[in-house]
């Protein structure tokens, strides 16, 4: 019987890095608060709610997570926008402070896809 796990790959949308790097100037943790969700994504445990309105082309998943830097919980925390290509691969759409917006539409994920498929 083999015990191999399934290593995802995980790819990052420029939108993403984008505000990655933005978000980091005003929260110095992001990156320790966003990294268990990374592993648990490449260990292929896909969390999170996925995304109405998207349709069957698109497995969209949204994940609360929370923010070290403010004392409020996941509800204030980040919302990372992922979406799931194959069961070995993902695309991380954005990230965003809930404090900064509310949601995200369906529309602007295409357009974050849409970008990163012409960057491709």
């Amino acid at each position: 019987m083999s015990n191999e796990s399934i290593f995802v790959q995980i790819d990052l949308a420029p939108e993403y890095k984008r505000n990655l790097r933005d978000l980091s100037k005003r929260f110095r943790k992001i990156r320790v608060d966003t990294q268990p969700i990374i592993e648990e994504i490449q260990a292929s445990n896909f969390i999170g709610d996925r995304i109405p309105g998207m349709g069957e082309d698109y497995v969209i998943l949204k994940v609360r997570i929370k923010n070290s830097n403010i004392q409020k919980g996941k509800s204030a925390g980040y919302r990372m926008i992922y979406q799931i290509e194959s069961p070995i691969s993902v695309l991380l759409l954005t990230i965003y402070s809930k404090s900064d917006r509310a949601d995200i539409s369906p529309n602007e994920i295409r357009s974050i896809i849409a970008e990163f498929e012409e960057s491709e």
